[in-house]
């Protein structure tokens, strides 16, 4: 085989049309060899190159003999000395962090550990086994691809609604997808899945990890896995175990899905993990960058480098300090976007990527997104907690950037538990939470308002259990949130009772209301407008089986549900009032006598501080002036709105809610009763209407002269 130097750029393996370029960064390492395979599952390579050429502290070679399909893995030598942070071993097959496909899954054996299982000194221990046999092979792409027409559907915020799906999950029991495509990127891009998306009107898929990830060794042990993929290895492959084949397939399957989506309108969104890998703390196995440079791509103790700073609760934290560290996370934003043509990316335990950095200094991380050309421009979302105890940050990103805004999921669940002194916060939660994000100079689309995701309750589950149930995790219903300010309305788990059923029903429809009629960008948990359940269990991240799978046996009560998501965002696209740009101001629109947002009392009059105050009032009336809409035309020109008033009550008594007198005549319509089901739309011939006891209401005035 033909060896020359080849370029410490770009890093990874890069076919250039006519041979491959390897490059890998180690800074501490004293020698570097690529290994090629012919088999996935091959211990032994067929060929060993030692990497003689080195820049900067990267290792490079290029092979002109070498073509896509190649299968290839690392050995990296250099001091082992965990006391001092370095774990290099070169028995260790590693993964290249810029692997753009991995063959499968690792196979968990001890020979996966840089040190000897069971051994007294454990970690400072050295296993001389060779792991290759253990290890999934990295794969040489080929990135052509033909995109056709594709074009980014560049949604704005204030038009956008987020539907949060597991590329499995989604689709391992939908009957209308063919059965070799369950549970694959194909599967998520077939028709009966678009149709369903398209149908229910929202905007964008923000799809749960899909990076190569690893299943932890304890969990393949009690024959669970990590379903959730929030265990990333490799942060530019795509995760093989959704793709139909382990040789390449994974990439342009990917693409395929991507494409088929934007043609259907959708933007694909990633949730992305790069605050830390699958390999654990320094117990943990040798399978990438523990081997390549450890001490680099690592927080480690300051005093004990022996140990990892661990932020996330997985035993590391990636070193976002480190500028190779950094330029990984970076690399592979742009690669997402540039090659694979995503729209943006939800950031896991977002904290942990800025922290580090002195009070007052502006985080590396955030000055890279906002001047990078290509990450400026698509959607980027954080999760405003980490696992450290000061890890809370909510309403702490900069602008650009929105939130998982899990304060507006507190607040609304509580408020419909019937819990007392809720109505004030609701109110700022309904308004898009400008106490958060106006501060900073920040928008209403800065909050990314849910009820329910992937961690915790289904909003079925919301209120069927009061209680978690997660025994089938295997760690004794310890695991998961204690609190999910949750209510069972009368029986916990499942109930034959119609009283109880039509209850839960009803504060589904609740629930959903409030989310979509909320200003800020609304994100709907896969499922749950069909009624997913996954029996109580709040934290189902090993379970991969129908636990976690949507169950598309919907029956009549799930279709009701479907049908009544549609509704709530074809009102939501249709009436520009509920999707500003803007946070109101409570002062009178110009050229009118009328707030642009009025807090209404059941007797149709303003809330006065007494009422405010009490804590005992669990209802409110929100009035949203249409002439407040912030929606122009191309020529600036403000587009037409209707007036919409939202009435909630959480509380156990009914409500003639007087309505308000407006300075325009015109007609007031219902929209939208939770109370009973539709069609709704029908004129309101009284001053007052009734707004039954845990229900809401949805009124439009439209200024007009009744005939």
């Amino acid at each position: 085989m033909r060896v020359w130097p080849g370029s410490p750029r770009p890093l990874g393996a890069t076919w250039n049309g006519e041979g491959v370029n390897f490059a890998l960064f180690s800074e501490n390492a004293t020698a570097v060899q690529l290994c090629l395979f012919d088999e996935a599952t091959a211990g032994v390579p067929t060929a060993t190159i030692t990497m003689a050429e080195r820049t900067d502290n990267v290792w490079h070679v290029y092979l002109p003999d070498v073509r896509p399909g190649a299968l290839y893995g690392y050995r990296v030598d250099g001091p082992y000395e965990p006391m001092n942070g370095h774990r290099f071993n070169p028995k260790k097959l590693l993964i290249d962090p810029y692997a753009k496909a991995v063959s499968g899954p690792i196979r968990w054996s001890d020979d996966l550990f840089g040190y000897r299982i069971g051994d007294e000194q454990e970690d400072l221990s050295f296993d001389s086994r060779d792991s290759a046999a253990a290890m999934p092979k990295c794969l040489v792409v080929d990135p052509s691809f033909t995109w056709e027409d594709d074009r980014a559907p560049n949604t704005p915020w204030n038009q956008t609604v987020i539907y949060e799906a597991h590329v499995r999950g989604m689709t391992a029991r939908h009957p209308g997808v063919p059965e070799h495509l369950r549970g694959t990127y194909l599967g998520l891009a077939s028709d009966p899945i678009i149709d369903h998306l398209h149908g229910l009107g929202v905007t964008a898929v923000e799809l749960m990890p899909v990076h190569h990830f690893v299943a932890d060794r304890h969990l393949v042990d009690q024959g669970l896995t990590n379903f959730w993929g929030y265990n990333s290895i490799a942060f530019l492959a795509p995760h093989v175990g959704y793709a139909t084949g382990g040789l390449g397939q994974q990439v342009s399957e990917f693409k395929s899905m991507v494409r088929t989506l934007h043609r259907a309108g959708l933007e694909v969104i990633l949730d992305v993990v790069y605050n830390h890998t699958g390999e654990g703390n320094q117990l943990g196995p040798t399978l990438s960058l523990r081997g390549i440079d450890n001490s680099v791509y690592y927080r480690l103790m300051p005093d004990q480098p022996q140990y990892h700073l661990d932020y996330t609760g997985t035993g590391n934290s990636l070193n976002i300090l480190h500028p190779r560290a950094m330029g990984l996370v970076t690399d592979s934003l742009r690669y997402w976007v540039t090659d694979m043509h995503v729209d943006g990316f939800r950031f896991d335990l977002a904290p942990v990527l800025v922290r580090g950095y002195e009070a007052g200094q502006p985080s590396a991380f955030f000055e890279i997104i906002q001047q990078d050309p290509v990450l400026s421009k698509v959607k980027l979302i954080a999760e405003p907690w980490d696992a450290s105890p000061d890890g809370y940050q909510l309403g702490q990103f900069p602008t650009g950037w929105s939130e998982w805004n899990g304060a507006f999921r507190d607040c609304v669940r509580r408020f419909w538990r019937g819990d007392p002194g809720q109505v004030p916060e609701l109110a700022s939660r309904l308004t898009g939470s400008s106490d958060i994000y106006a501060p900073s100079g920040r928008r209403t689309y800065a909050s990314i308002n849910f009820v329910t995701c992937h961690d915790g309750f289904t909003l079925t589950d919301l209120v069927t259990y009061e209680h978690k149930h997660n025994e089938a995790n295997g760690e004794d219903n310890r695991d998961g949130a204690q609190d999910n300010a949750s209510r069972n309305w009368g029986a916990e788990g499942p109930s034959d009772s119609a009283r109880i059923q039509r209850a839960r029903d009803r504060m589904k429809r609740n629930f959903l209301t409030t989310l979509l009629f909320a200003q800020g960008v609304p994100m709907l948990l896969g499922g749950d407008e069909v009624g997913r359940s996954q029996q109580g269990n709040n934290n189902a991240y090993c379970q991969d089986n129908e636990i976690s799978w949507v169950d598309w046996d919907i029956g009549e009560s799930g279709y009701d549900m479907r049908d009544f998501v549609r509704e709530l965002i074809r009102v939501l696209q249709s009436n520009p009032i509920l999707r500003r740009r803007g946070f109101f101001t409570g002062t009178a629109v110009p050229g009118t006598h009328t707030k642009d947002v009025t807090w209404i009392r059941s007797n149709g009059q303003e809330m006065t501080d007494e009422a405010w105050e009490d804590p005992n009032n669990q209802s409110i009336g929100m009035l949203l002036f249409g002439r407040a809409a912030d929606e122009v035309d191309i020529r600036g020109r403000s587009a037409p709105a209707d007036t919409l008033l939202l009435l909630l009550n959480a509380g156990t008594r009914s409500h003639s809610y007087t309505l308000p007198r407006m300075e325009t005549p015109g007609l007031w319509e219902e929209l939208l009763n939770t109370a009973r089901p539709g069609p709704w739309a029908r004129q309101v011939r009284n001053d007052a209407v009734n707004l039954t006891a845990h229900s809401s209401l949805l009124l439009r005035h439209s200024e007009r002269i009744e005939q």
